[in-house]
């Protein structure tokens, strides 16, 4: 169970919450529950984000999309909303704003482990997701929960949209990830253009590194879009 999946489910009936943690437990996630909306936040600032999340809308303290807003802010984590609203209004904002599924209920649990395994898929294995701190080097450490990164023992903070093009470009590091795929993941369902997302890396690389000149972490692709990498990958391949 080392090397599986964090899965957070956040639905606040007992029943529907106690079957499907057992559910996907004997699927081999590594769940964790919760119920209501305010413990997810304080969870996740001291341990860290998961690799999905399922997310109930009808919650005491606030509702599910309030609470994805914020976990959006804090990085690209996968949002699987289930829900007794099956509006097509409902349905509409969970998928273009914060949800890459939306399950409506009453649902078979078969359904529910098909729709998690098929989102996760999609995304990178997001093996540093393990750790509440993302140790990348001696001089760089990142805490996506908290919106910020220590560089040098210095914390700096991150905008909800650097978060999130870090977040992606981290998960899928030493890869090439396009134009294309980092606006789509930063500005979900939003029209931008590529000048927006030069201006914004252009500010998180300078976060990253002040000084511009020699080793940086973000390469730009000419042509084709980003990759993140580290001092030790570049010495390893020298």
């Amino acid at each position: 169970m080392a090397n599986a999946k964090r899965l957070w489910l956040v639905e606040d009936d007992p029943n529907t919450r106690a079957m499907l943690h057992d559910v996907l437990g004997r699927a081999g996630y590594r769940v964790t529950t919760f119920s209501d909306a305010p413990e997810v936040i304080e969870h996740a600032r001291r341990h860290g984000l998961p690799h999905l999340i399922i997310v109930d809308l009808g919650l005491p303290s606030y509702d599910g999309f309030e609470l994805s807003r914020r976990i959006k802010q804090m990085g690209d984590v996968p949002i699987v909303i289930l829900t007794g609203d099956s509006s097509i209004e409902s349905k509409l904002i969970g998928i273009e704003k914060y949800a890459e599924d939306y399950i409506t209920k009453p649902f078979d649990y078969r359904e529910v482990l098909a729709r998690v395994a098929r989102v996760l898929s999609r995304f990178p294995d997001q093996s540093y997701a393990q750790e509440p701190l993302i140790t990348i080097d001696s001089h760089l450490t990142i805490d996506f929960a908290n919106s910020a990164l220590l560089r040098d023992n210095q914390r700096v903070t991150l905008t909800p949209i650097e978060a999130n093009l870090l977040h992606v470009l981290v998960g899928n590091r030493g890869k090439v990830v396009s134009t294309e795929l980092l606006m789509a993941r930063a500005w979900r369902n939003e029209e931008v253009f590529e000048e927006t997302l030069r201006v914004h890396m252009h500010r998180l690389r300078r976060k990253l590194q002040p000084n511009s000149e020699g080793f940086q972490y973000i390469r730009n692709e000419r042509g084709v879009g980003y990759r993140f990498i580290t001092e030790e990958e570049v010495a390893r391949h020298c």
